[in-house]
């Protein structure tokens, strides 16, 4: 599904079997099945392999199926995208996103498929070409950010703070609301330390970020705990969508919410934030 709630992608090494079978007892949104930097150039042949098993026999539940393949200007990139869309991939994370050019080969790939690309945005090249990227297929659903291989390649040092990576971020964030898509955060590494992961999940959520990268299951009540919409924002967005009933009724082409106009974002917010509360259950 294009819009499928994604507040949390979990990376799953592909080339680790005891963890793949259990799969479906962590509730993710989304899982990454990862061909890419989990997994050692001698072992990539043998990985895919067991992704394929993966794909094909292991339960998902509720999670939506992702692989994450090398990138196409490697030996494995091609091969990798061709058994994940043949075996079941609902969605395929794209690493080292620079142009659209890569996303029109794996659209290629894919062919008329329900499988979705997320574009993974980690270099200097790739940020200032994100709109491209973005606007390269109707396939794309989502952009994600990777932080770690972004400052190695700007050659900036990867902080707590973070501050080396606000305009990439911004960028990010801006260019996918632009193109009606979702954003999503980089991974939080540091799997012990959850007061960290909290604050910067919030502060993903404060630039537009619909959702965060993880590499441990306990990081995923965190990050849905964040993302969970406030009474406030339920009772807005009811008023938001009431009124916007009124006028339809009253044959009007335009609603009002006391003195301000409601307009296209406001009003698909509202909906996204019920949504959401049906999803919670509040």
């Amino acid at each position: 599904m294009k819009n499928k709630l994604r507040r949390n992608r979990l990376y799953m090494p592909g080339n680790s079997p005891n963890l793949l079978k259990n799969i479906s007892v962590f509730s993710a949104d989304t899982i990454i099945l990862d061909l890419e930097d989990a997994v050692a150039q001698f072992e990539k042949d043998a990985a895919r392999f067991l992704v394929k098993y993966t794909l094909q026999n292991v339960d998902f539940g509720d999670s939506e199926k992702g692989v994450r393949i090398n990138p196409f200007d490697t030996p494995f990139g091609k091969s990798d995208a061709e058994m994940a869309v043949k075996n079941g991939a609902e969605i395929i994370f794209l690493p080292k996103a620079e142009n659209a050019e890569q996303v029109k080969a794996l659209e290629k790939i894919i062919g008329n498929k329900e499988v979705w690309i997320s574009p993974i945005i980690e270099t200097a090249k790739g940020v200032l070409n994100a709109n491209a990227i973005a606007a390269a297929s109707q396939k794309v659903v989502m952009l994600c950010f990777g932080a770690e291989d972004f400052t190695r390649d700007i050659g900036a040092e990867r902080t707590k703070e973070g501050n080396e990576l606000f305009w990439a971020r911004s960028m990010i964030v801006m260019t996918a609301k632009a193109n009606e898509i979702q954003a999503s955060d980089t991974v939080f590494s540091d799997v012990n330390d959850n007061d960290g992961l909290e604050a910067e999940t919030r502060f993903a959520k404060s630039l537009g970020f619909d959702g965060k990268g993880i590499i441990h299951p306990n990081q995923i009540k965190i990050i849905n705990k964040i993302y969970e919409p406030t009474y406030d924002e339920i009772e807005y967005a009811k008023k938001v969508m009431d009124a916007l009933d009124t006028a339809k009724k009253q044959g009007k082409g335009t609603a009002s919410l006391g003195k301000k106009m409601i307009d296209k974002p406001v009003a698909e917010r509202a909906k996204r934030i019920l949504e959401l509360a049906k999803i919670y259950k509040k």
